[in-house]
């Protein structure tokens, strides 16, 4: 089979490996799709709790068939459709092995590129929301919004009845998150805030304050974001796209301390294999029903692996990009 590498920290490219085969409680996925995330680059580069090395395959997610199984898997997994959770990676190739408790079924209709768009990024979203007790008529702050988990945040917590703000990078960018549920926008380089209406309030009202904030970015920024918080708020932390938090962080919530906040900090590695199947069925129940939107940003081939994870790197999608291995 074809499957991109690592070369080095900056690096993939393709080349030809023996198939995979299924061993014990394991399947084998032809893979249609596989979603190229921010988590790859931490991967790559060393940086996520299973650092990649030269020789290794990229992917932490693939949509596709079961084409064969291992022992002690039914076999009637043989011929599903189904979006493969890659725990260990290994997702960038024509041909994937998984646990098959780390697959999930593809409704009817679904395509691999818009399971694979959805995914990951709906499963964290969903819970991230969820845990928090998002409610109705709540406001609720998006940073990061034009990224793969934003994205699919910001149109999720639409669905719940919240009044979102989304947070990006340029007017091009609010306008799309403002068609998927925003309600206003924040262009982070500027500080200009944008009413759903199209009508600018300006820096003094830039950024407000929010019964729940959800953070895929972190970095430096993270205390001043905390300060946003109402009394009894709440701040979900589920990425890391600019670095870890300030040291600040833990001073920023111990000064409003008198607003009872409360910070949750969420990996899809520890949710249980019945809440991910439970999440990925609401998500997919939602797309079916037209209330969730999977964003594709950009499709590409396999030999462009190496592109792909330079685009996301540098933070330049909008949603997911999608590699097509074959």
């Amino acid at each position: 089979m074809r499957a991109a590498v690592v070369k080095s920290p900056d690096h993939l490219a393709v080349t030809e490996l023996p198939d995979p085969v299924p061993a014990a409680g394991e399947v084998l996925v032809e893979v249609d799709a596989a979603g190229a995330g921010y988590v790859d680059v931490m991967a790559v580069r060393g940086g996520y709790r299973t650092p990649l090395h030269p020789g290794d395959i990229p992917g932490m997610e693939v949509a596709g068939r079961v084409t064969a199984v291992g022992p002690d898997v039914p076999d009637a997994l043989v011929g599903q459709r189904v979006l493969a959770l890659m725990l260990e990676a290994g997702g960038y190739a024509e041909r994937a092995v998984t646990g098959a408790d780390a697959v999930l079924p593809l409704p009817d209709g679904l395509d691999a590129d818009a399971a694979v768009a959805a995914g990951i990024n709906a499963m964290v979203a969903e819970i991230a929301l969820r845990r928090a007790g998002l409610r109705a008529g709540e406001r609720v702050l998006v940073l990061g919004a034009g990224g793969g988990i934003g994205v699919l945040a910001t149109q999720l917590a639409h669905a719940r009845g919240a009044e979102v703000t989304a947070v990006t990078s340029s007017a091009e960018r609010a306008a799309r998150l403002r068609a998927l549920g925003a309600t206003r926008t924040v262009d982070r380089h500027s500080v200009t805030v944008t009413e759903g209406t199209g009508a600018g309030t300006g820096e003094a009202d830039a950024y407000g304050t929010y019964d729940l904030v959800l953070d895929t970015v972190a970095g430096p920024d993270t205390a001043k974001h905390l300060s946003l918080l109402r009394t009894e708020g709440r701040y979900v932390l589920c990425g890391a796209a600019a670095g870890a938090p300030g040291a600040d962080t833990l001073t920023a919530l111990l000064t409003d301390f008198h607003k009872s906040p409360t910070l949750y900090v969420l990996s899809l590695n520890s949710v249980s294999t019945q809440e991910r199947r439970q999440s990925w069925r609401r998500v997919t129940e939602l797309i079916t029903e037209g209330g969730l939107t999977p964003v594709v940003d950009e499709r590409l081939p396999l030999d462009e692996a190496d592109a792909a994870l330079r685009r996301v790197a540098e933070g330049r999608q909008f949603g997911k990009v999608v590699l097509l291995p074959r």
